[in-house]
């Protein structure tokens, strides 16, 4: 990659072994190691931590201070060979920490255009799907499992092995010790269902009909005294073949920490 094609602050420290697409910037004093790789177009502020093994996809923006594949905070860890990989198009706002797998081979994995704002923290082994927001402060065990188009609000601890369902939204500030189901807003301490997310299915142009199966599925798992059992057995037999419904069955089925409810 010829030098001009790089815009490199003279105080950064970058490793000659590092891999930097066409385009990437480097702002003041930050410092790149030698196992990192670097999208195209990616921009990285001041004051900056790029390290461990690495991979940052394309148009990517990393903002001041942010420290992006130090260690695991995690006794288990001994040194061995451990990756963070991120796709495109994420933000990373200042000050965010994140932190690559646990266990030999093991990644931790941020997909595309996710929003990590101000102080947020992804422990080891997460995943983050895609459109996903974390509002400032939002801190991730290890393993959690944040699904496409969740939002988290400010403040909130995520315990480890948590999965947040697709288009959930969670308050700012309650802790999650349980599986988010998908689609619907949870808050409270503690934590709780208030009911559909309808709003964040609206503006993404869910159809009606699948909002309505949507609204009567909440109220099969949240309002009729059901056991999780016996709602997975309404759902299987009542409901229309929707994707979202089947999807709703399977999230319901495979939760190992059982559901906030």
């Amino acid at each position: 990659m010829p030098v001009s094609a790089l815009k490199i602050h003279p105080t950064a420290i970058v490793d000659p072994g590092a891999r930097l697409g066409e385009g990437v910037s480097i702002g003041p004093y930050s410092i790149v190691d030698g196992d990192v790789t670097i999208g195209a177009g990616t921009s990285i502020s001041s004051n900056c931590v790029i390290t461990g093994r690495t991979t940052l996809g394309k148009k990517n923006r990393i903002f001041t201070g942010a420290v992006v594949g130090s260690e695991p905070q995690d006794v288990k860890y001994h040194g061995e060979e451990t990756f963070l990989e991120i796709g495109n198009e994420n933000v990373i706002r200042e000050y965010a920490t994140i932190n690559p797998g646990t266990g030999e081979g093991s990644r931790t994995v941020i997909g595309n255009d996710n929003w990590l704002m101000i102080q947020s923290h992804v422990g080891h082994n997460c995943v983050i799907q895609n459109h996903v927001k974390l509002a400032n402060g939002v801190m991730l065990g290890g393993h959690a499992v944040i699904e496409d188009h969740a939002t988290v609000g400010g403040g909130t601890p995520v315990h480890q092995y948590v999965r947040i369902g697709k288009h959930a939204m969670i308050g700012g500030g309650f802790r999650v010790v349980q599986d988010v189901v998908p689609f619907m807003i949870a808050g409270d301490e503690p934590l709780k269902i208030y009911g559909l997310n309808q709003i964040g299915l609206e503006r993404n142009q869910f159809p009606k009909e699948t909002i309505e199966a949507l609204k009567k599925a909440h109220r099969v798992i949240f309002r009729q005294n059901l056991t999780l059992k016996e709602a997975v057995q309404v759902l299987s037999a009542d409901f229309p073949p929707l994707e979202e419904i089947h999807y709703l069955i399977e999230f319901l089925k495979s939760s190992t920490r059982g559901i906030v409810r």
